[in-house]
């Protein structure tokens, strides 16, 4: 049995990384990934997922450019239309060589929707219970993953980016993806460039609330604002952050 305090190590350890070392991985790095993710719970252990991995840098290219494109056409127009409370604008820095394009990796996890007739009628039928459970049993698989790659001294981030219309279109089209799946997420993994960041969390005691608590044991609107506000800050200072020097390679 796992300790407590090794598996906390764990969740601690697991960060995102955004800058990559350009030199390989081990297969049997990927494979064992890939096993962990083949334990995670489903919903009535319908198991609806599948992994690709990509390795061939002309298609992680073109991934990388179909995520960039959509990136810099959107954010900047979206970023724009932020509240003013929110302050900080955030913006994408690319890195070149240095960001999470340079990995030597990457994984997508795709959801298979015919997976869901596995499900009880009531649930089956339930559009949005179905759907809820549907994504949560993906979650449940990528979580995995990434607490697996953490395990191996890798380092991992997701790209969300690939779920967006277009984006997924894309690679849907030039991998070969069949309509009845659909991309739920995309991690890139290899050795880390960067170290990570403490993280900035709200307190145990903060967010912990016992029975019959009422309105005034949760945080007000401008509570969370504030919150929101540091974290936002916190976030565009890890994600700008370049590589290190001493970790280039």
């Amino acid at each position: 049995m796992i300790e407590y305090d090794s598996l906390l190590d764990l969740f601690h350890n697991r960060r995102s990384i955004r800058r990559y070392q350009s030199n390989p991985i081990p297969d049997e790095y990927v494979d064992r990934i890939i096993e962990a993710a083949r334990l995670a719970p489903s919903g009535f252990n319908t198991q609806p997922w599948e992994f690709v991995i990509i390795r061939k840098k002309e298609l992680k290219d073109e991934i990388v450019k179909l995520v960039n494109d959509y990136r810099s056409s959107h954010y900047p127009l979206m970023e724009k239309r932020r509240e003013s409370w929110q302050k900080d604008r955030f913006s994408i820095r690319r890195g070149g060589a240095q960001d999470w394009s340079n990995a030597p990796v990457f994984i997508l996890i795709l959801g298979d929707k015919r997976a869901k007739a596995g499900l009880p009628m009531t649930v089956r039928f339930h559009e949005k219970k179905c759907q809820s459970i549907f994504t949560s049993s993906l979650a449940n698989a990528f979580l995995y993953m990434l607490l697996a790659a953490t395990t191996l001294g890798l380092a991992s981030q997701w790209v969300s980016a690939v779920q967006v219309p277009f984006v997924q279109a894309s690679i849907r089209e030039l991998i070969g993806i069949p309509l009845e799946l659909e991309i739920y997420d995309m991690m890139a993994i290899g050795y880390g460039a960067s170290k990570a960041r403490p993280k900035f969390l709200r307190s145990q005691e903060e967010m912990t609330h016992y029975d019959d608590c009422g309105e005034e044991d949760f945080r007000t609107d401008e509570e969370v604002r504030e919150f929101i506000r540091r974290t936002r800050a916190w976030a565009i200072a890890t994600i700008s952050r370049k590589a290190d020097e001493d970790m280039k390679v």
